[in-house]
């Protein structure tokens, strides 16, 4: 009876122990275990390569001569350089025009045009030289031509602060700023050189200068 009930107790107690021990570490809480992971939000992954900036593309059309993000656009376009070939009456006809281009060309054929429209080509290109020759003698006349003209007591057509009118439809007039290209671009040699002085043969002003030419109606003086 003893026996029975002991042995009853042991298969009693074997069958409690397989009952309890699969629950605690079996597959199904591996299989939880799974889904809890799965269902887990996926975080993106940032791109190290761009790292939030936009990549800089090449252009196709630039060159090496033109460093990035340079826009040949925008550079200023050179000024033109005069051209003009053959002795000085060619090289008038072919720079004749009404429109000398600049204020400082303006002041420099309206001298010219003033002081010596009626005289030979090479007469005019000697006042023009003179009127340049001051604007670079470094100091003792204004440095420009507007100003050499302006200056007091020089120029006799100058009245007050502006320029006398043009006729700029009248070949003297174009021929004047043909001439002033000619000086202001050094294309023809003046025979005056570095005059700096001329007046008309009519007058004896007694300057005690050294002459360097006579042109047409004026002598020049340096």
């Amino acid at each position: 009876m003893s026996f029975s009930f002991r042995s009853t107790l042991l298969i009693c107690g074997a069958l409690f122990a397989s009952s309890i021990t699969p629950a605690q570490a079996g597959p199904s809480s591996e299989s939880d275990q799974a889904i809890e992971v799965a269902s887990l939000p996926k975080v993106a992954t940032p791109d190290l390569l761009n790292d939030g900036i936009e990549p800089v593309l090449s252009d196709p059309t630039a060159t090496d001569d033109e460093p990035p993000g340079s826009d040949s656009a925008d550079t200023a376009p050179a000024a033109p350089v005069l051209h003009a070939s053959g002795d000085l009456s060619s090289m008038v006809s072919q720079l004749r025009a009404s429109d000398p281009g600049s204020h400082e060309l303006e002041c420099l054929a309206v001298g010219i045009y003033y002081e010596s429209k009626s005289e030979p080509l090479a007469g005019q290109l000697a006042v023009g030289q003179v009127i340049a020759n001051r604007a670079k003698s470094g100091g003792r006349f204004p440095p420009s031509y507007c100003g050499v003209l302006f200056q007091r007591g020089q120029f006799s057509f100058v009245r007050g602060h502006s320029l006398p009118s043009v006729p700029r439809a009248s070949k003297q007039w174009q021929t004047a700023v043909a001439v002033a290209k000619i000086v202001d671009g050094d294309l023809h040699e003046s025979s005056v050189g570095k005059a700096l002085f001329f007046h008309a043969r009519y007058v004896s002003p007694g300057w005690r200068l050294k002459r360097v030419a006579a042109i047409g109606n004026h002598i020049f003086y340096r």
